[in-house]
């Protein structure tokens, strides 16, 4: 379960804009005959419109005089008035009135409904559809006709939206983030405002996601007119820089810090991104060495892989840029690499396929660990009240481009799998961590860049012969639905309170995670989810009507304005529509968990299909296993039938029974109590996972549910399978029986509860391994993005002393030690790990990683380290890191730690066990002593050497002892083992 903060509603900041926007009636009538002139008193009409409902940066009249033609559209723009108002007065000649629409200049219309509008002669007001005859701003005391025309260059900010926050002098500020401003051409956005009497404004600019420039603070001043502010430089009476003009001729900058890394016979190279005045729109990379002499590849991203080398070569890179207009920078500095040996890879796409025990996890939450392209960075609607505005830390940081050129950073300590969190297009407010599911069929663009896609991490991975761990959820979407399955219509704006947040319905606009909704221009989430009226075939129980609550900001809330389980907005169909009252009750399997988790019926076979297709997808890219999030929440039955026999079908189809048996699914299956049975709940427990079902249930996947939930219960916990597939006989290793497994590995909840303390993890874990299908395979880990031991919302605390003895315990007992990314350095030890948008992500357990990880690294192996280079060279000689490092390389060499079965018989000792593999061609034993001394009796005579320190021990009497060599030190005392693996450190020694 994961341990869902109560997030604050995602108040996207919007106007709604009324009206209805749809083409105009422009067919002119015909020209009147011609006559004689008649005496005629020439008429005018001055048109105000209303403004304020519309956020349009400009107002266009289109018209036609009584019985005359039509301007040619989009008509005459119109002029600042007063507050809230535009004019244009204009001649009518003789005619008695005129036909009239308005619109913005870029394709947005007025036309009463299309109707027109019929308009006489004199002062005439056009608001929100209704025609008066008046002059709005009589008395106002404002002049009208002062405006200021403001162009803002977002050329070297990234920004996909900008807003223009003003203040006439003597009047006051917008409300916060201010008015759209319309992109006027590459890098600009322009806003025409009213002024009044005032002669010039002071402003400040934003991208709509609380990230500001306000000129270092002191605002700018903006005079009346035409002004252009670019780089923090005013421009005033400035020329319209969108205007056709001198052709561009200045060339952007020489990219710098040109990087250059090679594994196996695969370059990646990346640079930091050059500048431009008008933009840089590509990069030429270019290549010389080796026999194919020189090539030169176009890119659009600051990174280039480069891949199908050849062996032991050297390969020199240069960088130059390119604007629109074809100018070309010099060439950057060079950058060389040198390629290794081609490896045995497996084809692009393709699991690596080999033992999942083999492999000791590096788990990394995408969002947070690395940056690698800042224009992917999202900080959503959050940003400013989470405190990340302030810290410029968007929750959106990390992506797969900063992943990709940190592998090496991952390899270098050891690991040879990468978990990540969730990749699928999520909609929430604060959904960086992945887990509020929107599209399950694409990945969320907020991670991929040109050249570093989903696909393209994979296989950069597998190029190092690193495995990804793809987090994957079934339980539940994003309070917004799933796209494709079904998403609520949610009622709009019901009264003034409302109208800052909710975005106007706009049917054009198609949620991306990345795009700004156009109309609005200021929210990511909302605009095509909204109605303002009541839809057709509405479910929604009591829709518009109050609720009888308040809003934080003390706003009354209207029914339907927001999704929830039981208002009858979700479908019983898809989605079921309770509340989970009871954790260790049924209904734990078949209700919400949290207001911004949608619960699927996932005995629905819809759901079924919709999910099974889409991770069908991943699997094909070539993933190497699943994590499945909140398996606990879907009865068990419903995984043995439809999920997990998907998975093993989809894996089998396209890469073989072998590639099937080793994808690795472990589960995460929340026990927060340091019994072995969850509170006495079979269900509920996490090794009840492992286990096929033992009965036959109605065909019904809902009654089945049922039935097997009351009849395990009936059951209790002694009388549940047990297995000894994690257990030495005496001293010989024998084949395990996974004839009863369901095919779900788990997380040890167990161990990771009490790993307050290595003992007791030790043997907690110990007394649960007997209900384990395979124990081995259990996913070993001290803290997460979740929890601390002992439910603590704290990451790990102990110290590092306690740190390493966790470890030397993880890599060397049964399972698959696991690392929360950062926990090498005890990086936020002791901080809240997750607080929702109440504090700043930079003071919790989720913090960003990536400047521990800026300079370069090259790995030499697993566990070892070519060259590295600024900050990541400190964090690599940290003493636990260091520690790590070594715990793999004695690992991976003794293949009894990672895939054999253990027994503490005939062991006296705090932490000693002994532990054997006898398969693949090999026979592996070793004894392991972590912190403590021990005494092994009754084993296999011979030579035992030890992996630490290299002490060779002859067995003769079946007895070997042990001194205590130390708290975090361990002793691996492997018969015919080679020796002293890896070199002494802080703890191993």
């Amino acid at each position: 379960m994961r341990p869902r903060r109560s997030l604050a509603r995602p108040w996207a900041a919007a106007t709604l804009a009324a009206g209805l926007l749809v083409l105009p009636i422009t067919t002119p009538t015909a020209p009147p005959a011609a006559a004689e002139p008649a005496a005629a008193t020439a008429t005018s009409a001055t048109v105000f419109y209303y403004t304020k409902t519309k956020n349009w940066a400009d107002h266009y009249l289109h018209y036609a005089p009584d019985s005359g033609s039509w301007t040619t559209a989009p008509g005459t723009r119109m002029e600042a008035a007063c507050t809230d108002w535009v004019k244009l007065t204009v001649d009518l000649g003789s005619a008695a009135g005129l036909k009239a629409t308005f619109n913005n200049g870029k394709g947005v219309w007025d036309n009463n409904g299309g109707q027109n509008y019929a308009l006489g002669t004199g002062n005439i007001t056009v608001k929100d559809g209704v025609v008066a005859h008046s002059d709005p701003c009589a008395g106002s005391g404002e002049t009208p006709g002062n405006e200021a025309t403001v162009y803002y260059s977002t050329q070297t900010l990234g920004w996909t939206t900008a807003n223009l926050h003003y203040q006439p002098v003597g009047d006051s500020w917008t409300t916060a983030p201010g008015v759209g401003m319309e992109a006027a051409c590459a890098g600009w956005w322009k806003r025409t405002v009213g002024l009044g009497s005032a002669t010039s404004l002071k402003a400040a600019f934003n991208n709509g996601n609380g990230v500001w420039d306000n000129n270092n603070g002191s605002d700018y001043t903006l005079k009346s007119g035409t002004s252009t502010v670019k780089n923090n430089t005013v421009t005033a009476n400035a020329k319209d820089p969108c205007a056709a003009g001198e052709p561009d001729t200045e060339a952007p900058t020489a990219p710098t810090g040109v990087r250059a890394s090679a594994t196996d016979t695969s370059v990646v190279v990346s640079w930091n991104a050059a500048s431009d005045d008008t933009g840089v729109t590509r990069y030429q990379v270019t290549r010389t060495g080796g026999t194919k002499g020189t090539t030169v590849t176009d890119v659009t991203s600051t990174m280039h892989s480069d891949t199908g080398l050849e062996e032991k070569t050297s390969y020199t890179y240069t960088v130059k840029a390119l604007d629109a207009a074809g100018n070309t920078s010099a060439a950057s500095a060079a950058a060389t690499a040198t390629t290794g040996t081609k490896p045995p890879a497996p084809a692009t796409g393709a699991p690596l396929g080999t033992d999942p025990r083999k492999d000791p996890i590096y788990f990394v939450m995408t969002a947070r660990f690395h940056d690698g392209d800042s224009s992917n960075n999202r900080g959503g609607s959050q940003h400013t009240k989470s405190g990340n505005a302030a810290n410029d830390d968007p929750m959106f940081r990390g992506d797969f481009k900063g992943l990709v050129e940190r592998l090496d950073y991952i390899k270098a300590l050891g690991f040879s799998a990468v978990w990540i969190t969730p990749v699928v297009l999520n909609r929430s407010d604060y959904d960086y961590h992945g887990y509020h599911g929107y599209d399950f069929y694409e990945v969320d663009a907020r991670l991929e860049s040109a050249g570093a896609t989903y696909q393209d991490l994979i296989n950069a991975a597998h190029a190092k012969g690193m495995k990804i761990y793809q987090d994957v959820v079934y339980n539940h979407s994003s309070r917004w639905g799933a796209k494709g399955l079904f998403t609520p219509t949610v009622y709009g704006v019901r009264d003034d309170q409302w109208s800052w947040f909710y975005d106007e319905k706009n049917t054009g606009f198609e949620y991306d995670g990345l795009t700004v909704e156009t109309k609005s221009g200021k929210s990511y989430y909302n605009g095509d989810l909204w109605s303002t009226a009541e839809p057709t075939g509405n479910t929604c129980l009591n829709w518009g009507k109050p609720t009888g609550g308040k809003s934080p900001e003390g706003y009354t809330i209207y029914n339907c304005q927001w999704p929830n389980p039981t208002s009858g907005m979700f479908p019983k169909a898809y989605y079921h529509n309770c509340w989970i009252g009871n954790w260790e009750g049924e209904d734990s399997r078949s209700c919400w968990l949290h207001d911004d988790l949608a619960d699927f019926n996932t005995e629905s076979a819809p759901v079924q299909n919709h999910l099974i297709g889409a991770y069908n997808k991943y699997i094909d890219m070539g993933v190497d296993g699943f994590r499945v999030d909140t398996a606990v929440h879907i009865p068990r039955v419903t995984w043995n039938r439809r999920f997990l026999p998907a998975i093993q079908e989809r894996v089998t189809q396209k890469f073989g029974a072998e590639a099937a048996k080793n994808f690795f699914v472990f589960a995460e299956v929340a026990a927060f109590v340091n019994d072995k049975w969850n509170r006495g709940s079979v269900n509920h427990s996490a090794q009840f996972y492992t286990w096929k079902e033992r009965k036959e249930y109605s065909a019904d996947d809902q009654k089945a549910a049922l039935e097997q939930y009351d009849y395990e219960n009936g059951q209790g916990t002694g009388n549940q399978p047990t297995s000894n597939n994690a257990f030495l006989n005496g001293n010989t290793y024998h084949a395990p029986d996974h004839s009863k497994f369901s095919g779900m590995n788990i997380i040890d909840m167990r161990m990771h509860m009490n790993f307050g303390d290595a003992y007791n993890a030790f043997g907690n874990g110990k007394d649960s391994d007997d209900s384990v299908n395979d124990a081995t395979y259990n996913v070993v880990y001290v803290d997460s993005h979740d929890y601390g031991p002992n439910k603590s919302n704290e990451r790990y605390t102990g110290g590092t002393d306690a740190w390493a003895e966790n470890m030397s315990l993880m890599w060397t007992f049964r399972g698959i030690p696991t690392l929360y990314y950062g926990s090498e350095i005890e990086f936020q030890k002791g901080k809240k790990i997750d607080c929702g948008p109440a504090c700043p992500l930079a003071t919790t357990g989720r913090a960003y990683f990536g400047g521990h990880l800026a300079g370069s690294v090259t790995a030499s192996g697993f566990g070892t380290v070519a060259s590295a280079n600024g900050e990541v060279a400190t964090t690599l000689n940290q003493p636990l890191v260091k520690h790590l490092q070594r715990l793999n390389q004695i690992r991976r060499a003794v293949p009894a730690l990672q895939m054999g079965q253990y027994s503490t018989e005939g062991v006296s000792g705090g932490m000693a066990f002994k532990r054997r593999y006898t398969g693949e061609g090999t026979d592996s034993f070793a004894l392991v002593a972590v912190t403590d001394g021990a005494t092994y009796t009754g084993i296999p005579n011979g030579t035992y050497r030890d992996a630490v320190t290299g002490d060779t021990r002859t067995v003769s009497d079946g007895r070997l002892t042990i001194g205590a060599p130390g708290k975090g030190n361990l002793r691996v005392y492997v018969l015919n083992g080679t020796g002293k693996i890896g070199k002494d450190g802080p703890y191993l020694k």
